[in-house]
């Protein structure tokens, strides 16, 4: 298994071997120039050496065929350019060559030369490069020989010392794998490397939201259980009423409180369900045309405007664009737009609005309604809160929704007064847009 532990040993001795290798490397290559210099020495020592002595009679030396070859090869040419010496019989030599040094190839065979004339002759000292290459790849095998009885131990103590630093990390691996479904405090960030620290702290922001979710989920459950048990009762008492009705008149009229309830209560279901569908759906993220969702959402709930004799329309509005949910934006007007109508007495006025407001694209819903105290205003957005003595048999849901839905776009929500007298107007303002 490719855990971070075996990983780390293996990049470090890597890296530990890269490093020797280079400085192999490196070694061989000041090696090779510095053994250059001293054989380059070597040859013309030699060659000073034979240039007082006689060459006239010289033989080629009689050795035989398994006689071990010389580092340094020696031949003489007269002034005639006749070989009158050479040390070597048995391999292919370098021919006369300009005096000085020079590197030839013979069969493939590099060699280091040194012609020297002295006296009538050209002395010729050379000797094989690979030499000199096998002089200083000596020296720097001779600089990885350590290394390479370094690594394992070196291997034991990366592990050892991974192992010690990783500890914290399966220390708090093992305390979240401990932990029961419903154990969401805080871990622990003391005695911590600085890290480890950062994963620490997400998982901690993580377990603050999962916290905050579920105690908002379970007032939600309570809160939603409460607020369902009264309409409820009230359809009981209403079947009740209709059952103990002595006439056709009294028997319409229960029936007609019966479906009124019935309503209530599917509506407040309704919105339960819309709520809990939004706070659990993924975010989406696409272009909206607020322009566009606003005439849509419009005509749908003209029929219950004019069911009440309001005059419910858009007011001047410009195309504006939003990065969001198009559903979530739709639940987010409808609600509002609902709102307005329901706490809007009958042939009242209720305007949409959108547009921009310098590059911050908005939309306002505006109605004449009762409006809300400015000290009201924060209140109404938290669940199951009505407006007191309204009257209009709402669920205390719909701002939520709509808080919640602005929440997750980035957007802001105020309240206002209309500015065309008693009522209220919301707006929701949503993050500039790039260019583009």
């Amino acid at each position: 298994m490719r855990t971070i532990r075996t990983r780390l040993l293996l990049w470090l001795l890597s890296a530990v071997l890269a490093a020797g290798l280079s400085g192999a490397y490196t070694m061989y290559g000041t090696a090779l120039t510095g053994a250059s210099q001293v054989f380059d020495e070597q040859l013309q020592q030699t060659a000073l050496s034979l240039r007082d002595q006689s060459f006239e009679y010289a033989l080629p030396p009689q050795l035989p065929a398994t006689e071990t070859r010389n580092n340094v090869v020696v031949q003489v040419w007269n002034a005639t350019g006749v070989r009158v010496y050479f040390s070597e019989i048995y391999r292919a030599l370098p021919g006369l060559q300009r005096p000085g040094f020079s590197n030839v190839m013979v069969d493939k065979v590099a060699w280091r030369v040194l012609s020297l004339p002295s006296r009538g002759y050209v002395i010729q000292v050379a000797q094989p490069i690979a030499v000199r290459q096998q002089r200083a790849a000596g020296l720097a095998l001779q600089t990885l020989t350590p290394l390479a009885l370094m690594l394992p131990v070196l291997g034991v103590a990366i592990w050892i010392i991974v192992g010690a630093q990783l500890r914290p990390l399966a220390r708090i691996a093992e305390s979240v794998r401990q932990r029961q479904p419903e154990a969401l405090e805080p871990l622990t960030e003391a005695k911590l490397p600085e890290e480890i620290r950062p994963l620490v702290v997400a998982l901690n922001d993580l377990l603050a939201r999962l916290r905050a979710a579920r105690d908002s989920q379970q007032a939600f459950v309570a809160d939603a259980a409460h607020e369902l048990r009264t309409p409820l009762t009230a359809l009981r008492l209403q079947v009740q009423l209709a059952e103990q009705a002595n006439s056709t008149g009294e028997q319409a009229a229960a029936f007609a409180h019966l479906r009124g309830g019935i309503d209530r209560a599917a509506r407040m279901v309704e919105q339960m369900l819309d709520l809990a569908r939004h706070e659990a759906a993924p975010m989406v993220s696409e272009p909206v045309a607020l322009l566009t969702l606003a005439q849509e959402v419009v005509a749908d709930l003209a029929p219950l405007a004019e069911a009440r004799h309001q005059d419910f329309g858009l007011e001047d509005s410009a195309a504006a664009t939003v990065r969001g949910d198009p559903h979530a934006l739709r639940m987010l007007l409808r609600n509002l737009a609902d709102n307005a109508i329901r706490y809007t007495p009958e042939g009242g006025r209720i305007d949409v609005a959108v547009g921009h407001e310098g590059d911050v694209p908005f939309l306002a819903v505006t109605d004449s309604g009762a409006g809300i105290p400015p000290a009201d205003r924060e209140r109404v957005f938290g669940r199951f809160v009505r407006r007191a003595g309204s009257g209009a048999g709402g669920t205390g849901l719909g701002l939520a929704i709509v808080q919640s839905i602005v929440k997750n776009h980035r957007g802001i929500i105020e309240l206002d007064d209309s500015p065309r007298g008693p009522g209220l107007r919301v707006t929701v303002r949503f993050p500039a847009q790039a260019p583009g």
